[in-house]
C-alpha cells in the first residue's frame, strides 16, 4: 500500500524557501529541522571531502537563500563555509566547490559576510585546477568592487581592498598574481580604481618576476588588451570562413570532428565580430600618473639589458621606455645605444624599432646622442642597394626623429637626404620631399636655398632654435585675425549702407609720380648722364632692401602686439581657436604678396607633432595601390568603349558578296567537317618518304 505525503515541506526545499521567506515565524520548526539535517550532512561529507555530495549542495543554497530570515541562528553561517573551504580546498569536488561559493557570493550580497575576508578567501581558492572558477571569481570580485563604488567611492574601504591586492600581486602563486593584476586593470578600465595609486601599483608588476604577470602590465601601459590570447591559435584558423565550413558540413558526412570543427569555426567568427565591434581602448593617460617615471624607465632598460625573456616581451619593453622618454622628456642616453644595434633592413620588426627610436626623441635630448642613430639609419636603410621601400621607411624614420629634435641632424647629412627629391622610384621622392618640408617649417637655413622653396609669410616668423630654449609666449600666435576680421565685418556693413556711386569710386594715385616725370626729362638728356644714373640706380636699390628688411621687422612686431591686445582684451572661443589655425595654416600657403599661394595640401604643409608615433607614418610608402576586381572590371569596360568587336576580322571589302569555304566552315557544325579535319592528322615521317616516292613515281610515268 503506497503511503500518501500530504506534508512533503521537508523536503521540498524550494517550497519551504518560498514560505520561510513570506512568514519566517510560522515555519521556524521546518527550518531547525533543516538546519540540523545540514549539520549531519556536514559531519558525513568531512568524512570524505574529495566526493560529490547532491545533499549538501541544495542544503548549503537554501541556507544561504533563508539566512536574513533566521540573521540569530544563522550567525555563524559564513565562517562554517569558510572555514570548510579553507581546510579543504584544493581537494572538493568541482561542483561542491562551485556552488559553496555561490552560497558565499549569496552572503555577501545581503551584507552577510565583509568583502575583504571573501576577498582572501577566493584569492586562497586560485591555487585550485578550475578553470571555470577562476573565472567565476575574477568575474564577482569586479562586479563587487564596481557595485560598492557606484554611488559613491568607499576611499577605506578601496584603500584596504588595493593594499590587499597589492599583496597578492607579490605573491609566488602565479595564478593569483595575474588575476590580481587582471582585476586592477578591468577596474582602471571600468574607472572605478583610475587614480594614480592603482597606476603605480600596476607598474610594480612590469618588473615581477612571473612572465604573464610582467606581459599584463606592460600591454597595460601600451593601450593593448590585457587579457592574454591563447598563442596556439594560428592566423590561418582566424581566416577560416565559418560559410565554407557549414556548406561543407552540410553534404560531407557526419562525425565528431567535423561538428567539432564547425563549433570551433563558429566560436572563432563570433569572437573575431565581437573584436571588430568593440571600440579600441587607450590607456595612454595612466603613464602621466606615474610617480617615478626616469626611476622607472631606468629599471626597466637594467631589467631588458640582463633578461632572457622573448623577443616579443623585449620589444614591448622597448615601447613602454620609449613611450616614457618621449611623453616626460627623460635621459636614458644609454638606450639609443641599445637600439642602434637592432637598426637593420633585415631585422624582424625593424618598423617597430625605428617607432621607438622616433617616439624616445624629444628637444631636450643632446643632439650628439641622437646624431649615431641618424647616421646608422642613412647609411644602413637610404642607400641604393636597398629597396626603394626600405629607404622610403628609412627617410620617414629619419623625418620623424628630426620633427621631435630638430637638432640632431647636420646641415651635411641634411642635404645628402634631400638629393633623393629626384630619385626614379615615387616612394623614395615624396618621403625626400615629406623630409625637406619638414625643415621648411623648423631649420630652413640648413637647406640648400633652391630647397627652401618660395618665402610665405610664416617663414618670417620663424625663429631660431637653440638646445634647451624655451620659446614662452604671452600672447596667442595669430590672434590678430579677429581684428582684421571685426575691421572687415564692419567695412562691409558701411559699404551696404551707403547707396551713392560717388563713396564707391576710389581715385588711386602713383606713388612714384615724381620718378616718371623725372623719367620724361631725362629722355632728352645726352648719354653722358648714364653713368650717373647707374649710381643712382644702385643706391635706390639698396635703400629699398633696407626699407623692406625695416618694414618686415615693423610688421612682424604690429602683429605681435594686436594678437598680445586681442589676448589679454578678451575671452577667446573654440571658434577663434578655429579661426586662428586656419589663418596660420594660409600663412604657410601665402606669400609674402598677397595672392601668391603655393600649391601644396594643408595636411603636407603643417604636420602636427603628436605625443607618440604613429607606425603608419613611418610604414607610409606613396605607391599606385593596386586595384579590386570591380575596378579592374570597370577599367576593362571602359577601354572597350568605341572599339571594333574583337574576333576573327572579316576581310571582304564588300559585306554582301559570298564568303570563302574556309570561313563558311568555321559555322558549321563538327559533325559535317570531321572526316576532312581527320586528314589533317600529322603524319610520320617514313608516311612522307613513301608519299614521296609515289609522288616521284608518278612525274616519271607522266613523262
Amino acid at each position: 500500500m503506497v503511503r500518501k505525503h500530504n506534508n512533503q515541506l521537508p523536503e521540498n526545499l524550494p517550497q519551504l524557501q518560498n514560505l520561510i521567506k513570506k512568514d519566517p515565524q510560522s515555519y521556524h520548526e521546518e527550518f531547525v529541522q533543516q538546519y540540523q539535517h545540514f549539520q549531519n550532512t556536514i559531519e558525513v561529507f568531512q568524512l570524505a571531502p574529495n566526493q560529490p555530495n547532491k545533499t549538501l549542495d541544495e542544503l548549503v543554497m537554501f541556507m544561504a537563500q533563508v539566512a536574513q530570515c533566521y540573521p540569530k541562528d544563522l550567525q555563524d553561517l559564513p565562517q562554517q563555509v569558510i572555514n570548510i573551504m579553507q581546510k579543504h580546498n584544493t581537494v572538493l569536488d568541482n561542483s561542491v566547490r562551485m556552488n559553496l561559493c555561490k552560497a558565499l557570493i549569496l552572503l555577501r550580497n545581503k551584507n552577510l559576510l565583509a568583502p575583504t575576508d571573501l576577498l582572501e578567501l577566493f584569492f586562497q581558492l586560485l591555487r585550485c585546477q578550475d578553470k571555470s572558477l577562476r573565472q567565476f571569481l575574477e568575474n564577482h570580485i569586479i562586479t563587487d568592487i564596481k557595485n560598492l563604488n557606484m554611488k559613491h567611492k568607499n576611499a577605506k574601504l578601496n584603500t584596504t581592498l588595493q593594499n590587499f591586492m597589492f599583496t597578492m600581486l607579490n605573491d609566488t602563486n602565479s595564478r593569483a598574481a595575474k588575476m590580481s593584476v587582471n582585476i586592477m586593470i578591468e577596474l582602471y578600465k571600468k574607472n572605478v580604481w583610475n587614480n594614480a595609486k592603482t597606476v603605480n601599483v600596476i607598474a610594480t608588476g612590469c618588473f615581477s618576476k612571473i612572465t604573464k604577470v610582467m606581459v599584463a602590465s606592460l600591454k597595460f601601459f601600451l593601450g593593448k588588451d590585457p587579457e592574454e590570447k591563447d598563442s596556439d591559435n594560428s592566423d590561418s584558423d582566424d581566416e577560416v570562413d565559418p560559410k565554407e565550413v557549414m556548406l561543407a558540413n552540410k553534404f560531407n558526412k557526419k562525425t565528431r570532428k567535423r561538428e567539432k570543427n564547425l563549433s570551433k569555426v563558429k566560436k572563432l567568427a563570433a569572437k573575431a565580430y565581437k573584436k571588430k565591434s568593440q571600440a579600441p581602448t587607450f590607456n595612454f593617460s595612466a603613464i602621466h600618473l606615474l610617480h617615478d617615471p626616469q626611476g622607472m624607465a631606468e629599471k626597466l632598460f637594467r631589467q631588458l639589458e640582463s633578461t632572457n625573456q622573448r623577443f616579443e616581451v623585449k620589444l614591448m619593453t622597448l615601447d613602454v621606455i620609449s613611450r616614457l622618454i618621449g611623453l616626460h622628456n627623460l635621459f636614458v642616453f644609454n638606450y639609443y645605444s641599445y637600439i642602434q644595434r637592432f637598426l637593420q633592413p633585415h631585422q624582424h620588426e625593424v618598423t617597430r624599432i625605428l617607432q621607438f627610436a622616433a617616439q624616445s626623441s624629444h628637444e631636450l635630448v643632446p643632439p650628439d646622442v641622437i646624431e649615431p642613430v641618424l647616421k646608422t639609419i642613412a647609411n644602413n636603410f637610404i642607400t641604393e642597394r636597398n629597396s626603394s621601400d626600405v629607404m622610403a621607411i628609412g627617410l620617414n624614420a629619419v623625418r620623424e626623429i628630426c620633427a621631435r629634435c630638430p637638432l640632431s641632424l647636420s646641415e651635411e647629412l641634411l642635404r645628402d637626404l634631400a638629393q633623393y627629391k629626384t630619385y626614379r622610384d615615387r616612394s623614395v621622392m615624396m618621403a625626400a620631399k615629406s623630409l625637406i618640408q619638414l625643415f621648411r617649417n623648423l631649420r630652413p637655413e640648413l637647406l640648400h636655398k633652391k630647397d627652401r622653396g618660395r618665402p610665405t609669410e610664416a617663414t618670417g616668423e620663424i625663429e631660431k632654435i637653440d638646445y634647451g630654449k624655451v620659446n614662452v609666449k604671452d600672447y596667442v600666435p595669430g590672434a590678430e585675425v579677429l581684428l582684421n576680421e571685426e575691421k572687415d565685418n564692419e567695412e562691409f556693413e558701411v559699404n551696404s549702407e551707403s547707396d551713392s556711386d560717388d563713396e564707391q569710386w576710389v581715385n588711386v594715385q602713383h606713388s612714384n609720380d615724381e620718378e616718371i616725370d623725372s623719367g620724361e626729362e631725362e629722355e632728352d638728356d645726352s648719354d653722358e648722364e648714364m653713368d650717373d644714373d647707374v649710381e643712382k640706380d644702385h643706391e635706390t636699390s639698396e635703400r629699398n632692401i633696407l626699407k623692406a628688411k625695416k618694414t618686415k621687422k615693423e610688421d612682424l612686431e604690429a602683429k605681435k602686439s594686436l594678437a598680445r591686445k586681442v589676448t589679454v582684451d578678451r575671452i577667446l572661443t573654440d571658434e577663434d581657436f578655429k579661426r586662428i589655425d586656419m589663418a596660420n595654416v594660409r600663412k604657410h600657403l601665402q606669400g609674402p604678396n598677397k595672392g601668391q599661394k603655393r600649391s601644396i595640401e594643408l595636411e603636407n604643409t603643417l604636420k602636427n607633432k603628436d605625443d607618440l608615433v604613429k607606425l603608419g607614418d613611418i610604414e607610409n610608402i606613396y605607391k599606385k595601390r593596386k586595384h579590386d576586381k570591380q575596378t579592374r572590371v570597370e577599367s576593362v569596360r571602359k577601354g572597350q568603349e568605341d572599339r571594333e568587336k574583337f574576333g576573327y576580322k572579316d576581310g571582304r571589302v564588300n559585306i554582301h558578296c559570298s564568303k570563302t569555304n574556309r570561313e563558311k566552315s568555321k559555322k558549321k557544325n563538327f559533325q559535317m567537317i570531321r572526316h576532312k579535319v581527320q586528314g589533317k592528322v600529322k603524319r610520320s615521317f617514313k608516311d612522307k618518304q613513301i608519299a614521296l616516292r609515289n609522288h616521284l613515281i608518278k612525274l616519271k610515268k607522266m613523262k
